[in-house]
């Protein structure tokens, strides 16, 4: 970088930046586009930094540069590339089409080279995107946030360029997302861009195989199948060989993915460690011990080279380097500096040489618990804020989600979370004794109150301690005690608080507790404690809340103290009544507990009477609060609250409360006349009545109207009450202000009576006094919607827009937080769009004359300024927008793509290509008239009719390239009129580039709607010039049904219409290529990729013929068939009149092998 750091810019350039900038971004590893570019390089250092890397050191940007100038001068070859290199890049170019902030997520098992292969992308786009890894603490994400969009914006103005940020916790990527949004709107910066591209690289043993790239510990098919791949591991160990001699032997980072992560090739390089004894251990295999550990344990982690030579110095070997001290098994160890500042650390060479060493050891009586203790006695002594305490905390506390298979089909069932870590858990089976069953859970125990012992200040090691005694031995004074002791550590978490509660109920639900002082006893305990843990949470506020001097800072609400309390009463209930029936009526307040103690002999437990009094009415408290918190939010994660709290809450209200007289009336409103739509507004309704508002309501009915009226008469009655209280005021709670803005919200967007944006504001006030604390870090779900109907018709709950679904048990995440419910055509037809604008990162609408601001569900529909169309949904919080449109008035509209795929007259066409001709003269007229034009005349030539002029292609060329948020409508007609005609073998465009911006307008305009339904051809390809071999569909159906008045139910999915000679004999044969199940149209040298309408064409590879049709969504294939003989002959003696019978359909061929179907 001789002339200083330069960034790379939007347009291919680049703009240098100064030191204060470099040293401004403290939060982020940039690398710059001209990294290491003119720096004179000490060949020593180059050399050490590869030799490390390959022998399995983390990659450093160094070594992609070193790779890369090789390369470029003939003396060796680039970094192999995994095989998902190619789909992690092709995400983000795709990414980058699309304005906002998106995420490509990688997930890879350790050691598979996942960071190599997200820092191989990064290196390689480096010129295109600004490239940067998080690796500053992300307890500041508005810092992070600031830095991000700072890289953003940095250097002159409009030197704009979006950011490839490398991050490895996805739990934040949301967080994140909100904070860049924040300090872009603060900023006022307006970009079309997109401002930042997540490339989320996360660790975990066992990768999904959801919207996820996925590397594993094994090559792909790919990799071992296709020669040129295998052939690039070999020519590069050679290549290493010749370089590095016998070193090369020791390059254990390559070595084990060139031999496909052979557990052959471990066994061998750790064959040094295989006469390892538990006796006389020299503190070199002790240490190898504790770095096998800790890498197996918790991938990623480190000792520093100073600790071991510390640990090491007891040996005497004060003058040698540490890789002479572990001899001679020093090439299992790595030790590496990220950069020249840091101190040097030492860790295994790979996961599963750490992995199989740990095993190896422990076989030779070296276990893993012993190893673990000594390790802490050893490393952690009175060093409280020791760096490896984090390390030491994952290794002995945290559980990782794992997912259950099912062994038939091996598809991912369910991910659940162990009880324990994975190392306690392997203490606990894996050092079991045949004369003592239980040794391996004393030897966790052992393990667990080493680590409590040696971090006192730390509560987490403690808290497991207590669950270990709760859950595996069932010692429930021992647990107290431990957990007692995690709470005096840190008093004012509401999360280890709950440990406490947890003993106590575990120890009620025991079988042997069966004494009635007992019960009553334990529960009382547990129901203390989790009051006590609940008070806690009612204290505890969120992060942004810590500028506000609140040191109780938790990212979410824990409501598990209320749960808590609900599942003891559960257990209580089901304790007492299963020995007396008498209880229930005691426990429903039906009767008092001191009336009853002498027909259930238990007099001395009347010091019990406070607890029982107070249960049903805490009860009913605590079940409704829940309801509210599920009903109305989300985890912000794509999974689901448990099922089984949602069951325990309704069991709980159910057994103490039941509310009769609420459930009656649901039950009136379900048998009765009304709608279903009405039905759910008004149970939502009565749930915010107390009960004695209910009966009194359900009285005055009965007493009012006879039997064939009183439903209506309580229809009324409800809405009265509900309608009396309105307009809301300042301390009403959130429900009734949002059903204020309901029945007031005009559905014309027209005149209203009130200001609804004063309503708005005075809901979200009321939302943050009532709920906010309670919903952060949670998804709100939208209540209601506003439809089509009127009155109480036009307000749509949730539940019934749910209903429309095929499957109502599908994933809420998709259905909401990705808007895949509003695709469903009857959903649509339910409720009602309303105009809007986009502008400030916010959408905004009018009714009644006044603006009212809301939020978007997605927030990547806001990023470009424009008029658009949404749902209007309302959470809990206020009015949202969902499923976001651009308004296509706003564009000049696309009337006559519209028009051409009905029936339309000749006089009607005509008319309308003599209208956009007329449009087109005038000075000021658009690309859209001109496009409209030329379609009118597209459309007139296949009415057979003259086109009303031929002066369109200089024109239209004038207008390319199309601006990318064009509607497809228009991208298609450019495809149409730029796709080479017959005989022509050159390119005169760039199609690749024009089916990309077709694919992306399609992506923005039409996909969320039209992703569940078949997209049907509208152009064909035929023989001839111009806009003369340009056939409409409708021309091919009226050709297949022999009906021009009928319309066309024509199946276009099967392909069959292709079977008649007279709609061949309008079609353009177009030759190409499948292979690797995809398929290309061939010019020349030139493929281009395309869809295919049949994906059981793309079976066989080969030289294939097929017509070439245009959907909204981009070109496809039909009727792809492979010639008998090579396509050259083929061209010769084929016209275009030979019918497809000469050809052969492709079908899949099935081979069954023990009931097992494989396609080839």
């Amino acid at each position: 970088m001789a002339n200083g750091p330069a960034l790379s810019t939007a347009k291919c350039g680049e703009v240098y930046v100064g030191s204060e900038f470099r040293d401004s971004c403290t939060m982020l590893d940039v690398l710059h586009a001209n990294q290491f570019e003119g720096d004179i390089l000490d060949p020593a250092l180059t050399g050490k930094t590869e030799e490390t890397f390959y022998r399995g050191a983390p990659p450093q940007w160094l070594n992609f540069y070193i790779s890369e100038q090789a390369e470029l001068h003939g003396t060796g070859t680039v970094l192999i590339k995994r095989h998902g290199y190619t789909e992690v890049r092709k995400q983000i170019e795709n990414k980058k089409k699309i304005p906002g902030i998106s995420t490509v997520k990688l997930t890879h098992q350790p050691g598979s080279g996942g960071t190599t292969m997200a820092m191989q992308v990064m290196w390689d786009l480096r010129k295109t995107f600004r490239c940067a890894i998080l690796t500053g603490s992300t307890s500041d994400m508005a810092k992070v946030a600031k830095e991000v969009v700072q890289l953003f914006t940095a250097g002159r103005r409009n030197y704009q360029n979006t950011v490839l940020l490398l991050v490895d916790d996805k739990k934040i990527l949301e967080d994140l997302k909100i904070s860049i949004m924040m300090t872009v709107a603060e900023k006022k910066i307006v970009t079309c861009m997109p401002v930042v591209i997540f490339l989320s690289c996360v660790r975990n043993n066992a990768p999904q195989q959801s919207d996820h790239i996925v590397l594993k510990n094994t090559l792909s098919d790919n990799e071992k199948e296709k020669p040129n791949e295998m052939e690039a591991f070999n020519e590069k160990k050679k290549e290493l060989q010749s370089r590095y001699k016998d070193k090369c032997e020791q390059f254990h980072g390559f070595n084990i993915m060139q031999s496909n992560f052979s557990q052959d090739y471990v066994r061998e390089a750790c064959a040094a460690l295989e006469n390892s004894k538990k006796t006389n251990k020299p503190r070199k295999t002790q240490l190898a011990a504790f770095l096998s550990l800790l890498n197996d344990y918790v991938p990623g982690s480190y000792l520093l080279e100073s600790q071991c030579l510390d640990f090491l110095r007891h040996e005497d070997y004060d003058d040698l380097s540490l890789e002479d001290q572990m001899q001679p098994f020093s090439h299992l160890i790595i030790t590496f500096q990220e950069d020249g500042r840091a101190e040097k650390k030492v860790r295994m060479a790979h996961s599963m040489i750490a992995q199989y060493c740990t095993e190896l050891l422990a076989k030779a009586g070296l276990t893993r618990s012993d190893t673990t203790r000594n390790f802490l006695n050893s490393f952690c002594r009175d060093k409280e804020d020791n760096f490896l305490s984090s390390s030491i905390k994952d290794m002995l506390t945290k559980r990782e989600m794992k997912i259950t298979e099912d062994p038939t089909e091996g598809r991912d069932v369910k991910e659940e979370k162990p009880l324990f870590s994975k190392l306690i858990l392997d203490i606990k089976e894996k050092e079991r004794n045949n004369r003592d069953k239980n040794y391996g859970k004393c030897q966790s125990v052992s393990v667990l109150k080493v680590a409590s012992n040696t971090f006192g200040q730390n509560p987490f090691f403690p808290q497991a301690l207590a669950r270990f005694y709760y859950i595996e031995l069932k010692d429930y004074n021992q647990a107290e005690m431990w957990a007692r002791r995690a709470i005096e550590r840190d008093p004012q978490n509401s999360f280890v608080a709950d440990t406490l509660g947890q003993v106590h109920k575990n120890h009620l639900m025991n079988n042997e507790v069966s004494e009635l002082r007992d019960i009553l006893r334990l529960a009382k305990k547990a129901i203390k404690a989790f009051e006590d843990e609940e008070k806690l949470a009612e204290d505890e506020d969120g992060p942004d809340m810590k500028k506000h001097g609140n040191i109780k800072v938790s990212p979410f609400y824990n409501f598990r103290g209320q749960f808590g309390y609900l599942q003891v009463c559960n257990t209580l209930y089901y304790k007492l009544v299963s020995q007396n029936e008498t209880w229930e009526e005691v426990l429903t307040k039906n009767v008092s507990m001191g009336s009853v103690l002498e027909l259930l002999g238990e007099n001395k437990l009347q010091r019990f009477n406070d607890l029982i009094l107070s249960l049903r009415d805490d009860i009913e408290k605590k079940c409704m609060f829940l309801e509210k918190f599920q009903t109305y939010s989300k985890p912000k994660t794509e999974k689901d609250d448990p099922e089984y709290i949602s069951k325990d809450i309704s069991n709980c209200y159910q057994k103490y409360v039941d509310n009769t007289t609420a459930k009656q009336l649901i039950q009136m409103f379900q048998e009765g006349n009304l709608d279903e739509q009405s039905v759910e507004v008004l149970s939502f309704l009565i749930k915010q009545y107390t009960q004695s508002d209910l009966k009194d309501i359900s009285t005055k009915c009965r007493e009012m109207c006879p039997s064939a009226d009183s439903e209506t008469a309580l229809v009324n009655n409800i809405l009265t009450l509900f309608i009396g209280k309105m307009p809301s005021s300042k301390k009403d709670p959130p429900e009734l202000h949002m059903f204020s803005l309901l029945w007031y919200w005009a559905g014309n967007q027209g005149q209203c009576d009130y200001d609804l944006s004063e309503l708005t504001q005075q809901m979200y006030k009321s939302y943050e006094n009532t709920y906010k604390k309670y919903f952060r870090n949670r998804y709100l779900l939208p209540v209601f919607f506003i439809g089509k109907g009127e009155g109480v018709k036009r307000i749509v709950h949730r539940s019934v827009i749910e209903k429309h679904l095929k499957a109502i048990e599908a994933d809420w995440s998709k259905n909401w937080k990705k808007e895949e419910i509003f695709r469903n055509p009857d959903v649509q037809e339910l409720l009602l769009r309303l105009d809007g604008e986009v502008r400030n990162y916010k959408v905004y609408t009018r009714v009644g004359g006044k603006e009212i601001e809301m939020d978007a569900n997605v927030r990547n529909k806001i990023w470009k300024p424009r008029s658009v169309t949404f749902y209007l949904g309302f959470t809990i919080r206020g009015p949202v927008a969902f499923a976001i449109q651009r308004k296509t008035a706003d564009t000049g509209g696309f009337y006559m793509v519209d028009r051409s795929t009905r029936l339309c007259t000749r006089s009607d066409t005509k008319d309308i290509a003599v209208w956009w001709r007329e449009i087109c003269q005038h000075n000021h007229s658009t690309t859209h008239a001109l496009l409209n034009y030329v379609l009118a005349n597209i459309m007139l030539i296949n009415m057979k009719e003259p086109p009303s002029s031929s002066d369109y292609q200089s024109s239209f060329t004038e207008k390319m390239p199309l601006a990318p948020e064009m509607q497809p409508e228009f991208h298609m007609l450019a495809l149409l009129l730029c796709w080479p005609t017959d005989g022509e073998d050159e390119l005169a465009s760039d199609l690749p580039h024009l089916i990309q911006n077709i694919l992306h307008s399609y992506e923005q305009e039409y996909k969320s709607l039209f992703q569940s339904r078949y997209l049907r051809p509208i152009f064909f390809l035929g023989p001839g010039q111009g806009l003369n071999r340009l056939v409409h569909r409708r021309n091919l159906e009226i050709l297949w049904t022999q009906d021009a008045l009928k319309a066309s139910n024509t199946n276009w999915r099967n392909d069959d219409i292709f079977t008649d000679p007279t709609v061949q004999g309008k079609l353009l044969r177009i030759e190409g290529i499948v292979q690797d199940y995809r398929l290309y149209a061939t010019f020349g040298d030139t493929e281009i990729e395309l869809n295919a309408n049949r994906k059981d064409s793309l079976w066989k590879k080969g030289h294939v013929f097929f017509y070439l049709g245009f959907t909204i969504g981009g070109p496809v294939a039909y009727n792809v068939h492979r010639a008998e003989e090579p396509s050259e002959r083929l061209l010769e003696t084929f016209d275009n009149e030979t019918d497809s019978s000469q050809w052969t359909k492709l079908k899949p061929e099935v081979e069954i092998m023990e009931e097992i179907h494989t396609y080839r």
